[in-house]
């Protein structure tokens, strides 16, 4: 489980494929308190560390994982953000991010607002339960953050000057692929009413 607050950006060394699957090996400021089998979001993705040296880690995306999300267009030099999973005994900063992708949205305008920057944001509507509500929360790789302008399949998101200096935010621009995580309370609720406005009318 993880907050949607994120803790560095690391960058991508090295980028192997294996089969089906990729190979992303990592440097960041924490590899050090880093060990195998641990949890760590890239970029909104929930994946297991499964090598480790002094300097970088390793973790592997499988094919569901690449069709799902934003890792196959990663590079070597690639900045990713990154967040360890909530400790038991840690404030709960953001909101509740699962680490599981739902879709890839696309940038589709960057707006500067004295201070602060407004992102657009366009889905393709997969799924009857991935939607947004003003003032809701969702997660764009890996950060959480407030709808603002909700529409049946566009949002947007202000972003503030710390949030833009320290999260992979100050690379986007139109056309750029992100991945999103809706919210999994949201999802839940969506899912029941569904499932209950089905029985009332059999």
């Amino acid at each position: 489980m993880f907050s949607g607050i994120v803790e560095t950006m690391g960058k991508v060394v090295s980028i192997e494929k294996m089969k089906e699957n990729i190979d992303i090996t990592i440097t960041c400021s924490f590899v050090d308190e880093l060990k195998v089998d641990q949890s760590v979001s890239h970029n909104g993705v929930c994946l297991t560390v499964v090598r480790k040296t002094a300097d970088t880690y390793t973790v592997t995306a499988i094919k569901e994982t690449l069709e799902k999300s934003s890792l196959g267009l990663l590079k070597v030099g690639s900045e990713v953000n990154l967040e360890r999973s909530v400790s038991a005994n840690g404030r709960f900063d953001g909101h509740m991010v699962q680490g599981h992708v739902d879709q890839t949205a696309v940038c589709k305008k960057v707006e500067e607002a004295d201070g602060s920057w407004y992102y657009t944001f366009e889905y393709e509507h997969l799924h009857p339960d991935h939607m947004t509500v003003e003032k809701g929360s969702i997660s764009v790789d890996g950060v959480s953050l407030t709808v603002v302008n909700s529409k049946d399949n566009s949002f947007q998101v202000a972003i503030i000057p710390f949030t833009q200096e320290n999260t992979i935010f100050h690379n986007y621009k139109p056309g750029t692929t992100v991945n999103l995580e809706f919210d999994i309370l949201g999802k839940y609720i969506a899912k029941i009413v569904r499932q209950v406005l089905s029985k009332e009318e059999k």
